[in-house]
């Protein structure tokens, strides 16, 4: 009997698709000035956890992650060795120093993801409460199209404003989707989109607008409408309910 559990076994595992070497960067670099805290955001604790740890640990249960690379800010490099053993994350290869800008935090990051990386997910840090399985959906979508990102179906009735201030036009809600993270790329893509946007002085407000302006399509994946990010103190309270509920 225990020959052939271990030949099911052995046979099981050859069954499973072997998918293309996945990196993710976990860009930590924000502040706690909006939340009113002398302590960078992504350190703040939440239900017994900093919040990139949070983040970090989503994307260590994701099967389709191989490595984590995060992005600091200067002097935080020890805090995340501490982390790692702490709080079991195996995957995490390196912590870098981000830059000025969050493209240039990103794309440091990028750059020290593996040789052999095929595709490349970034993600904030701030975005504590995306899931493995919506991570997984988003890095599926890339697969298949090269380029896919997390986003949260608009239920509101949205309205652009003028110059002035006054609803200007009325938008069809069934076509607009909120942008969030992760924002997953073909690695050769992202290489290109990013690159060119340095060169050229491009100022962005995500890694998508990176590949829309030089024509790339990106895949929106609806996902769990609390992946939301942390920018306000009510938001810290709702996240901690979120993960509470879930526990």
């Amino acid at each position: 009997m225990k020959l052939f559990d271990k030949l099911r076994d052995i046979f099981a595992q050859g069954d499973k698709k072997k998918h293309p070497f996945t990196s993710a960067v976990i860009v930590a670099g924000g502040n706690g000035v909006r939340l009113g805290s002398e302590t960078p955001k992504q350190h703040l604790m939440l239900c017994g956890r900093p919040i990139v740890v949070h983040a970090m640990l989503a994307f260590e249960k994701c099967e389709l992650i191989d490595e984590i690379v995060a992005v600091c800010r200067e002097g935080e490099e020890a805090l995340y060795d501490e982390y790692k053993s702490k709080y079991g994350i195996a995957k995490l290869k390196c912590t870098v120093r981000g830059g000025n800008t969050r493209s240039d935090s990103a794309l440091a990051g990028f750059e020290a993801v593996s040789e052999k990386c095929k595709y490349v997910a970034i993600h904030d840090a701030a975005r504590c409460l995306i899931t493995p399985d919506d991570i997984e959906n988003v890095i599926n979508e890339a697969y298949k199209h090269r380029a896919a990102t997390a986003a949260v179906k608009a239920t509101d009735t949205i309205k652009l404003a003028d110059e002035n201030g006054f609803v200007s036009e009325t938008v069809d809600r069934e076509r607009v989707y909120l942008a969030a993270t992760p924002q997953i790329f073909k690695h050769e893509l992202y290489m290109t989109a990013a690159y060119a946007a340095k060169k050229d002085g491009a100022v962005v407000t995500d890694d998508n607008s990176l590949a829309e302006r030089l024509g790339f399509k990106v895949k929106l994946v609806p996902c769990n409408g609390t992946n939301i990010k942390i920018t306000k103190p009510e938001d810290l309270i709702f996240a901690e309910s979120v993960i509470k509920a879930l526990e």
